[in-house]
């Protein structure tokens, strides 16, 4: 598994960057291949973080050329600086199979 991070800072509406990631941009990235699992997480004072979960490093990176994508159409206004963006893979998991 490989999981990908990228944080955005500046953000000029956290509420409606969320709105839209979950309405528009969670069903692209849930149906790429090799995904597992997404979460957009807000940081507070204007900072955000997605954490995309994938099979492949390849699937990984090409999340990210999905999002910058993404991100640039439709949350520029709102994401104005470009993200940092960090992917690697993952050395230890627990998944809460109760839930």
């Amino acid at each position: 598994m490989y999981a990908t991070i990228r944080r955005y800072q500046g953000v000029s509406d956290p509420k409606e960057a969320a709105k839209r990631v979950q309405e528009d941009f969670v069903p692209i990235i849930s149906g790429m291949q090799g995904f597992i699992d997404y979460y957009w997480v807000d940081l507070g004072n204007g900072a955000m973080i997605s954490i995309s979960v994938f099979k492949s490093l390849s699937e990984a990176i090409e999340s990210n050329q999905k999002a910058a994508a993404w991100v640039k159409t439709n949350l520029g206004s709102v994401l104005p600086q470009n993200p940092k963006v960090e992917a690697g893979t993952v050395v230890a998991y627990k998944v809460d199979k109760a839930k």
